[in-house]
C-alpha cells in the first residue's frame, strides 16, 4: 500500500485535486481508498458537507474520515492512523488534510504563504492557484492538478514509496534514522524503501490476527526469549519455523 497526504488551507482546490488524483490513478487501474481529516471534536451518523461525496464520486473504493475524537467508521475515541489504515487493502490511499501521518504529502496553495504554512521535509509537490504564477517552490514542481493531471499522477507514482511504518524516533532508527526522516531521503533519492529493516524482520507477531509491527530490539527479545526455551526440547531442529499461539482465554481469573 503506497499512502500520501494532500493537505492546505481550506478553501484551496484540495478536494478539487484529491479528486483529480483518484480518478487518474483509477484511469491507470490503480485500486484506490481515500481518508478526510476534520477538524470536528465529534463525528456522528450525519457527516454530510464535508466532501466525503466527491471522493466517493470521482472513484474512491473505500472512504473514511477521520476527526479529532472519532472516526466515519464510528469507532469510539481518537483513532490511531494505524489502526485505519488496517481497513484498507488498496495500491493507493489518498489522504485529504490529515497532517500528522508519515506519508509524502503535497502541498494545495493559492500563495507562497500558504505553503510556508504547511511545508516540512515529506513534501514532494505542490499544487493549487499558485501555479498560475509559479513553476517550482524551493526546488521542487509546481503542477496543477487540473490541468497537468497526468504530470502531477507521473510524480506520484514515481515518488510515492510503499507505506513506512511511524515509530517514536527513540523507538528504532536501526537503518540510521528515524521513519519520517527516512521517508524524508527516499523522497530525495539518498534511500530506499528497503532501507527499512522492519521489512526484513524474523519474527512475526499477530494479535487477534492483526499483525504488530515491531522494532528490530523487540524482535531479538521475542526471539531470544523463545529460542532459549524451545531449542532445549525434543523435536527442536535448528533453521526451522516455529510458531507459538496463546490462547486469549490462557490468563484466568483468581477465584
Amino acid at each position: 500500500m503506497r499512502i500520501l497526504s494532500v493537505i492546505g488551507r481550506t478553501k484551496t482546490d484540495r478536494t478539487i485535486t484529491v479528486e483529480n488524483i483518484i480518478k487518474e490513478l483509477k484511469r491507470r487501474r490503480y485500486t484506490v481508498g481515500s481518508m478526510k481529516g476534520i477538524g470536528h471534536e465529534e463525528i456522528g451518523a450525519d457527516i454530510g458537507g464535508i466532501n466525503m461525496d466527491r471522493h466517493k464520486k470521482a472513484g474512491s473504493q473505500l472512504i473514511s474520515v477521520r476527526g479529532i475524537c472519532g472516526a466515519g467508521i464510528l469507532l469510539q475515541g481518537e483513532i490511531s492512523m494505524d489502526k485505519l489504515l488496517r481497513f484498507y487493502d488498496h495500491d493507493f490511499v489518498i489522504l485529504e488534510g490529515i497532517i500528522d501521518a508519515n506519508a509524502p504529502r503535497i502541498i494545495v496553495a493559492d500563495d507562497a504563504g500558504g505553503i510556508e504554512e504547511k511545508y516540512d521535509k515529506l513534501t514532494f509537490c505542490i499544487s493549487g492557484m499558485v501555479s498560475d504564477t509559479e513553476t517550482e517552490y524551493k526546488g521542487l514542481p509546481v503542477i496543477n492538478s487540473t490541468d497537468n493531471i497526468e504530470k502531477l499522477v507521473d510524480l506520484i507514482e514515481e515518488k510515492v514509496y510503499k507505506r513506512l511504518p511511524d515509530f517514536p524516533p527513540e523507538c528504532c532508527r536501526a537503518c540510521g534514522f528515524n521513519c519520517r526522516e527516512l521517508g524524508s531521503k527516499i523522497l530525495k533519492g539518498e534511500a530506499v524503501r528497503e532501507d527499512c529493516k522492519i521489512l526484513n524482520t524474523k519474527v512475526e507477531l499477530l494479535v487477534d490476527n492483526n499483525k504488530i509491527q515491531i522494532v528490530p530490539f523487540v524482535e531479538d527479545i521475542l526471539s531470544n526469549a523463545v529460542l532459549g526455551v524451545v531449542k532445549e526440547l525434543e523435536g527442536y531442529k535448528k533453521g526451522k519455523e516455529i510458531k507459538v499461539i496463546i490462547d486469549g482465554e490462557f490468563e484466568k481469573p483468581c477465584s
